[in-house]
């Protein structure tokens, strides 16, 4: 089965419609991260594995704002950093490093997000990083880990740490950088980036206003820790918070699936 796209302006005769749908889902991906304010200029990257390809994912061009990136532009490149499809674009070496270490670790990572949102790095900048102070941040915060900061990741000898770091969790503060997160789906890492970045903000304006912070009994915490894990956080995402976003970017502007 096939569905008719344009590559970067380029025709091609037909395209895998898994591929098409993923291409999609991932620009659809980089608006709301835009239109949450959780953009850099033209920094950090969302990639998506293409179904079927082994190590193969989809990435924004590099120089292209995220309220720019469409189905079509994304660059097709593979673990060694090869593009593999016509495109007059390159990409970012430093996103290529990051997301190339955690598709080439982890088979279950569709979609992975890294971004430099003024609260995420706010909070990786604080030595104990996120804290289960609230009910969303709860929930997530069983499955954070933590990578240390080792400079612009241009060195492909970071892969390595960063994917023992990672290990099977599937949210990462990377210290003084940023937030990082992964999902099956698009809409599986997208819940969990809108998780995370909403954390943290709670946390910053918690913080800001130099009151005592109230924790929760530790029971009730680890409880809250266990309510998405399995798949409940795929059912959520994927059944009901993706399709209600694509219909809010269906109304705001569709060109995204261009």
């Amino acid at each position: 089965m096939t569905a008719e796209l344009t590559i970067s302006g380029r025709p091609i005769e037909a395209m895998d419609a898994d591929e098409a749908r993923i291409r999609r889902d991932l620009a659809a991906c980089y608006r709301l991260v835009a239109l949450y304010g959780w953009d850099d200029l033209v920094a950090t990257h969302i990639s998506a594995r293409v179904p079927g390809e082994g190590e193969q994912f989809l990435i924004n061009p590099f120089g292209m704002l995220f309220e720019e990136v469409t189905a079509s532009s994304l660059v097709k490149i593979n673990s060694e950093g090869d593009i593999l499809a016509p495109t007059p674009h390159q990409v970012n070496a430093a996103g290529f490093t990051i997301h190339s270490a955690v598709h080439m670790a982890r088979e279950d990572a569709g979609c992975v997000i890294h971004l430099h949102s003024r609260d995420g790095v706010a909070v990786s900048m604080l030595e104990e990083g996120l804290l289960p102070l609230n009910q969303t941040a709860m929930t997530i915060a069983p499955d954070i880990a933590f990578h240390e900061y080792e400079g612009a990741a241009l060195d492909l000898d970071e892969r390595e740490r960063l994917q023992a770091d990672l290990g099977t969790r599937n949210l990462m503060l990377l210290r003084n950088h940023g937030t990082l997160t992964l999902g099956r789906s698009v809409a599986e890492a997208f819940t969990r980036c809108y998780f995370l970045e909403m954390s943290c903000t709670m946390q910053i304006r918690a913080m800001s206003t130099g009151r005592p912070l109230h924790h929760a009994d530790p029971e009730v915490v680890a409880k809250t820790g266990n309510a998405l894990k399995g798949d409940s956080i795929d059912r959520f995402s994927r059944g009901l918070v993706w399709p209600a976003l694509l219909r809010k970017l269906d109304r705001i502007d569709p060109s995204y699936a261009d």
